[in-house]
This record gives structure tokens, sequence and C-alpha cells, in this order.
């Protein structure tokens, strides 16, 4: 186990431009992993893979991709198999959501975003475990959210993206728990990123009442607890309580609860 400990990986980190995947990048950097950077953002790509070869002394490569399209996984992974570089820690950052009632919210963000949050996330552990060689040690991190456990009126397709993320993740795990390779869930609650512009948040009291995490701290968490081989982990006191909370009360009440924290402030 020490010397399992010891190696260093080759790290596959997607949406890693900002927020919690540009601050888990850092700190695979920091303890001397390679990485690969995936994201749409080229120019914040090539600076942050700059910087982190010139710190930390370790290999970096950028790949452009927009996950949201269909063939992205298999774009990536091609790449890296053209230039012979092997993956042994998947990070599946990259999603999105959008905030607003189903009936007015836009199909295509929302088929995009399925895309992104769903089914680019099980095609890239497809990838990965298929090109990773039989016996050697790997690791999973997929980016979950307590949005995982209730359901999500106002913000009803996100919700039930990483209540999908939350379920494959830990099963997963328990598949692979007799194999070198472990697979975490990282489930953040409001966390201060891009996320809340792009979701269209500003209109929902979500972020208003209650405790907004910033993203080094949940990077640190999701770091750690992946390199510990945690299936689930939880953020912050008050997150594990309210995940906790919803194995506690009926469906219904969680309902009701999610949709006056979501409705839109006056």
């Amino acid at each position: 186990m020490a010397e399992e400990q010891k190696q260093k990986y080759t790290a596959l980190i997607t949406g890693a431009s900002g927020g919690i995947g540009m601050e888990l990048a850092e700190l695979f950097a920091q303890d001397g992993h390679n990485l690969i950077l995936v994201a749409r953002s080229e120019e914040k790509l090539n600076s942050l893979a700059l910087q982190y070869a010139i710190r930390y002394k370790v290999y970096t490569k950028v790949i452009v991709q927009d996950l949201s399209e269909a063939d992205g996984p298999e774009k990536v992974f091609a790449q890296l198999e053209q230039e012979k570089v092997q993956v042994n820690v998947l990070v599946n950052n990259a999603g999105f959501g959008n905030f607003g009632a189903f009936r007015d919210t836009e199909l295509k963000k929302e088929l995009d975003m399925m895309q992104l949050n769903m089914v680019s996330l099980t095609h890239l552990c497809k990838l990965f475990l298929k090109q990773l060689p039989q016996g050697q040690h790997g690791r999973i991190l997929n980016v979950s959210s307590t949005a995982a456990f209730p359901p999500g009126p106002y913000m009803a397709v996100y919700y039930a993206s990483k209540a999908y993320v939350q379920s494959f993740t830990e099963a997963l795990a328990a598949e692979l728990e007799d194999e070198h390779i472990t697979v975490t869930a990282l489930c953040p609650g409001p966390t201060d990123t891009d996320f809340k512009d792009a979701a269209n948040l500003h209109e929902s009291g979500l972020f208003s009442k209650q405790f907004v995490a910033d993203a080094k701290t949940v990077a640190k968490a999701g770091y750690e607890g992946m390199m510990a081989g945690e299936v689930v982990v939880i953020p912050g006191i008050q997150n594990k309580l309210t995940a906790f909370s919803t194995r506690l009360v009926p469906r219904s009440f969680l309902r009701s609860m999610v949709k006056r924290i979501q409705a839109k402030r006056a």
C-alpha cells in the first residue's frame, strides 16, 4: 500500500479551466502528478498548463474539447492513444446547471447538460477503464453534488443528472472494489465558482440562504478523499447534515423544502 501511495499519476481533469477543476489540477501538480487538462477555453488552459509545468516541474498537456458534444470523449482518448499517453486518474469535473421552471427552460441547454453531466461522464469512465491495463492502480473522481440526494424543483434536470452521477459512481466503486481502482463521488454544496452565473442562479434563493464554500476547500476535500479511497466525500458539516437528513424525512417534505429554497427572490 505504501508503494502505491507514492505512485506518480497522470491525471485527466475535465472542466479544468476554472473553479473546482482548476483547484484539483493545482493539488495534483503540487504532489508531482502529471496533468491532462480538458476544457473549451484554450487560452486559459494553456496559461494554467504553463504555470504548473514551471512551478511544479510536471508534464502538462492541454486538450481543447467540448464534452457536451457526443463524440467529445472519443476525441479526447483518441488523441491520448495517438500520442501514447496513458491516464491512471480520471477526474470528471465538467458540468453545468440551469435554473428555472421546466416548462420555460430551453430544451437544447438541458439536452447538452444531460450529455455533459451524465453521458460524457459515463463514456469517459468506460474509455478510461478500457485503456488501463488489468491489475494497474487507478482512480476515478466524479464530481457529484448534494443536489444528488433530494429532488430539485426549478433545477429538475440538474438535480436528476447528479442523482445519476451519484448512483453510477457508488455502483462502479462496488464493482471495482476488489481491483486496484478506487471510485469516489465528491458531493459539494453551493460553491463559489462560475457555476452560479452559468446556471442563472442569481435568481434563486439557493446561494443567498445557504453557506457557500470556496472551490479550494472543496477541491482539497475531494482530492484527499479520493487518495484515501473514500467512495463518498461530502465537504462541510452543513452539507453532511443536509445529505444525511434526506434519508430521514419524507420525500414530499424534501420536494417542498427545495422548492422554497429555490424559489425566485422577490
